[in-house]
C-alpha cells in the first residue's frame, strides 16, 4: 500500500483525511492527544512544501445545535500553537469561500476544514459516503492520504469517498498503527496475553472468535466479566449482564478452562455513581442488590501472574467504571503493573486510551491506538473499507 512517502509533494495540494475527533468542554480541549498524534504526517507534508488541506469530523451532528458544540475552531487554534504557524480555518465544508481560500494556498500553508460531518444535516452525505460530497472534495487536491486510523473502519466521504477519484496513499500513523498490530495477527511474541474489559461481551465477540487460538491467556475484567463468571454458574447479583452472549460464554469457558481468566473479587455498589457505599468482596460473595463496578485487589494479583511472563500484551477495555473515582482503582493499578513489564504492550484506542493517558501512563506503554473501534475490527480480521479503496488503486 502507498504511503505519502511515495508521492512528490511539492507545490501538490494533499488532501490529508485527519482524526481531530477530540473532547471538547466549553470550547476546551480536554485531551489533545490525537492532534499531536498527526503532527508527523503533517509535517512531513510541509517539509515536502505541500499545500496541505486537512479534513476530520467532530462528534456527531444532527441538529443544527450540534454544530455548535462540535465546531473545529479550537481544534485549529492548537494545531497553530502545536506547529507554530497559522493554521487556516474555513468554516464551511463547500462552497466559494472554501475554493477561493484554497486556490490562494502557498507552500507549506496548512487549511482546515470545519467538520466533515455538518455534511450530515444534508441526508448523512458524509457518513453515507455520498458520491458527490466525495467527488466535490477530491476535486479540491491533487493527492489524498488518509491518515484516520479512528475512522478507517467507516465508509465515509472524506475517506472512501475522496480515495475512489485521486491517486491516494496512507499517513505516516496510519502506517504506524497497521505495522502494531500486525504481530498480533500474524506472529506474536509469547507468551501472548489478551485483556478485555468494557461493559459487553457480544462487542468483543468477534476479537475473542479471531485471537483466542492465537493467545496464550485471556484476561477479562470490566462489566464484560459478569456475563462470563454468571455463564460460570456464579450470582453476580445486579451487576450488567449480557444475557445473548451467555452461551457463547459457556462454549468458551468449557473450550478453554485453562486460557481464560476471570475476576475473583470485585468492588461493589448499589448504584453506579460517586456517592453509593462500597465494599470489597469476593465474587461467590455479592449480594442481590450489589453491582461490581471494579476489580479487586486479588484478582489483581492473579492477572499480575500471568502478565509478568508475558512477551506481548494486548488490552482493550477499562476493568471498570473508570469515570468514578472509587472505581478507577483497578484500571489505574493494572496500568501500573503492565507499565513495568518488559514486553511489547499495545493499548486499543477508546475509552482504554483515554484512561491510559489521563492516569499518566502515555510514555509507559510500547503503543496507544488512536483508533477504537477500527482496532478491534482489525483484531476481528476484517477489511477495513478505508484502507480496501486504497489498495484497490
Amino acid at each position: 500500500m502507498k504511503t505519502i512517502k511515495d508521492f512528490d509533494l511539492k507545490n501538490k495540494k494533499v488532501i490529508i483525511r485527519v482524526d481531530f475527533n477530540v473532547p471538547i468542554e466549553d470550547g476546551i480541549i480536554l485531551d489533545d492527544n490525537r492532534i499531536k498524534e498527526s503532527l508527523d504526517t503533517i509535517t512531513y507534508a510541509i517539509k515536502a512544501e505541500a499545500k496541505i488541506i486537512l479534513l476530520s469530523h467532530l462528534g456527531r451532528i444532527k441538529t443544527e445545535e450540534d454544530k455548535i458544540k462540535n465546531d473545529l475552531k479550537p481544534v485549529s487554534n492548537r494545531l497553530s500553537q502545536l506547529l507554530n504557524q497559522e493554521v487556516i480555518f474555513v468554516d464551511e465544508t463547500r462552497g466559494s469561500k472554501l475554493e477561493t481560500a484554497i486556490a490562494n494556498m502557498q507552500p507549506t500553508d496548512v487549511l482546515l476544514i470545519q467538520n466533515t460531518r455538518y455534511e450530515d444535516l444534508n441526508n448523512k452525505a458524509e457518513s453515507n459516503n455520498d458520491q458527490n460530497l466525495g467527488k466535490y472534495w477530491a476535486s479540491l487536491g491533487d493527492i489524498f492520504i488518509n491518515d484516520a486510523f479512528g475512522t478507517a473502519h467507516r465508509a465515509h466521504a472524506s475517506n472512501v469517498g475522496i480515495a475512489t477519484y485521486l491517486p491516494s496513499g496512507i499517513g505516516l500513523l496510519l502506517e504506524r498503527e497497521l505495522k502494531t498490530f500486525e504481530p498480533l495477527l500474524y506472529n506474536p511474541k509469547r507468551p501472548f496475553t489478551l485483556i478485555l474489559g468494557g461493559a459487553k461481551v457480544k462487542d468483543k465477540i468477534g476479537v475473542i472468535e479471531n485471537l483466542i487460538d492465537k493467545v496464550d491467556y485471556l484476561l477479562i475484567g470490566g462489566g464484560m466479566a459478569f456475563t462470563f463468571l454468571k455463564a460460570s454458574g456464579l450470582n453476580v447479583g445486579s451487576s450488567l449482564v449480557d444475557n445473548e452472549s451467555i452461551s457463547f460464554c459457556q462454549k468458551l469457558l468449557n473450550k478453554y478452562p485453562n486460557k481464560i481468566i476471570l475476576p475473583i473479587d470485585v468492588i461493589t455498589g448499589l448504584e453506579a455513581n460517586s456517592k453509593t457505599v462500597t465494599r470489597t468482596c469476593f465474587i461467590s460473595d455479592i449480594l442481590n442488590n450489589e453491582l461490581g463496578l471494579d476489580i479487586g485487589p486479588n484478582t489483581l494479583k492473579v492477572f499480575k501472574q500471568y502478565l509478568l511472563d508475558s512477551k506481548l500484551i494486548f488490552w482493550n477495555g477499562p476493568m471498570g467504571v473508570f469515570e468514578i473515582d472509587k472505581f478507577s482503582r483497578g484500571t489505574k493499578l493494572l496500568c501500573d503493573i503492565i507499565a513495568q513489564i518488559e514486553a511489547v504492550t499495545i493499548v486499543g484506542g477508546g475509552d482504554t486510551a483515554s484512561a491510559v493517558i489521563n492516569m499518566g501512563y502515555k510514555d509507559k506503554f510500547t503503543h496507544i491506538s488512536t483508533g477504537g473501534g477500527a482496532a478491534l475490527e482489525l483484531l476481528e480480521g476484517k477489511k477495513l473499507p478505508a484502507l480496501e479503496v486504497i489498495e484497490s488503486r
